[in-house]
């Protein structure tokens, strides 16, 4: 090949890369045996702290939550493990009816009439719907509530930045007043305060003005609170990690995405249907697979060239075994530990829950100690909690409780939140 081309080398080839850059200096220690490697990742390992060695109040998106163990036996095993695309329904059945379980789940739990097979996570569902709606309006203007997750909006302005889509943030009371000429209105409810949130006079507005209406929701929170479906939002969007899937740095997460019949078209991903054979056996294709990879770029949907497949099978089969009782359960749970805790965080000298109205399992609580400096004095008494990084208020900590928030947890945050607010003298107040 090279005599083809006419260099001598594959050096010369490459001459278009600087000499100094071909062979750099890496300052890299010298090779390990296995053996010592392992000793030495095992001793990087020990370095990390597990969500469950020590108080844990940290949630949102991303929530630490009761896995039973019989989810990852099924979900991991190798059929579903290794498979990838279902290209082939004749050799996919398994894997392909499976998704169409979970799109039926979601469904069901968001009330929502069409289910897609998973966006990436939460955050690029939220974007994906966005896009939606500017196809559906031909509108270019998004409007989304700052109560939003901040990582939900920092990913849509990043999206939004290529094809020029100009995204409004305001207030959630002021959705309504932006309506005109927006694309969608994006609320979330419960907020990412915790508040639970009036959805249906946002989608009045976003109809009457001829825009869709997002609504950012939380899977177990559908099992007690009316569910997106009910409240007339055009499409429903969140982050599907508390299903079952462990909690783990950078994922796999899982992006839900779930919108009405009558724009099933416009839906970004893919969706797996029910059919019959030409024997009249039942089962299941591709139904509609809206990527830039099987029809022109500028037809497609969506640029997301793959799924969460395999979080979406975790997913399922963590709903199939929790049932509805048993998601009921749990969210019962963590919303009494929230405002059990909330109760009695209240009643330390110079602290207040950060708002009125009510809120599901996560709150803030505002003290005379910055959000901040609290969040690392409490971390360094070994109690995790956030401090409503990137909120517009940001003298609090945010706290969240699940059905694995302890007694001996919330005893532990309320005694050291009491000994590093006992100096500080300055009352504070809801907002």
């Amino acid at each position: 090949m090279l005599d083809r081309v006419g260099v001598r080398s594959v050096d010369e080839l490459l001459t278009a890369i600087p000499r100094d850059a071909l062979r750099p200096k890496l300052g890299l220690p010298a090779g390990l045996s296995e053996i010592e490697l392992q000793s030495q990742l095992e001793a990087l390992a020990a370095r990390n702290r597990p969500a469950a060695a020590g108080p844990f109040f940290l949630g949102g998106p991303v929530q630490r939550r009761y896995i039973p163990a019989a989810v990852p036996v099924l979900a991991l095993r190798g059929e579903f493990l290794t498979a990838y695309t279902p290209y082939q329904p004749e050799v996919s059945q398994g894997t392909l009816q499976t998704i169409f379980e979970y799109q039926s789940l979601m469904c069901e739990l968001l009330a929502m009439e069409v289910a897609n097979s998973s966006m990436y996570d939460g955050s690029t569902a939220v974007a994906e719907a966005a896009f939606m709606a500017v196809r559906v309006t031909g509108r270019k203007k998004v409007v989304v509530a700052r109560e939003v997750f901040h990582q939900y909006r920092a990913t849509l302005r990043t999206y939004a930045r290529g094809p020029e889509v100009d995204v409004v943030e305001v207030p959630t009371e002021d959705l309504a007043a932006h309506a005109g000429g927006a694309a969608c209105l994006i609320v979330q409810h419960p907020d990412s305060l915790g508040a639970l949130v009036d959805v249906r006079p946002v989608a009045r507005a976003a109809h009457a003005s001829g825009a869709l209406c997002v609504q950012v929701t939380e899977p177990h929170a559908c099992t007690l609170l009316e569910p997106p479906g009910a409240l007339d939002v055009d499409i429903a969007v969140g982050e599907g990690q508390p299903l079952g899937i462990p909690m783990s740095l950078g994922g796999p997460h899982l992006g839900i995405f779930a919108t009405r019949e009558a724009l099933v078209r416009q839906m970004p991903g893919r969706l797996v249907g029910e059919t019959r054979d030409a024997h009249g056996t039942r089962g299941f294709v591709n139904t509609l697979q809206t990527r830039e990879q099987h029809i022109r770029r500028e037809k497609a949907t969506s640029n997301i060239c793959t799924n969460e497949a395999i979080a979406a099978i975790t997913a399922a089969v963590y709903l199939a075994l929790m049932g509805q009782r048993g998601l009921r359960a749990a969210a019962r749970i963590g919303v009494a530990r929230a405002h059990t805790l909330a109760t009695r965080l209240a009643a330390l000298p110079g602290c207040a829950i950060g708002f009125d109205g009510p809120f599901f399992d996560r709150f803030q609580l505002r003290t005379p100690v910055p959000g901040r400096e609290l969040k690392h004095a409490l971390a360094g008494e070994n109690v995790l909690v956030d401090d409503g990084l990137d909120q517009e208020d940001r003298d609090g900590i945010l706290i969240q409780c699940t059905e694995l928030t302890t007694d001996a947890e919330s005893e532990a945050l309320v005694a050291a939140v009491g000994r590093i607010t006992a100096g500080a003298r300055e009352e504070v107040a809801a907002r």
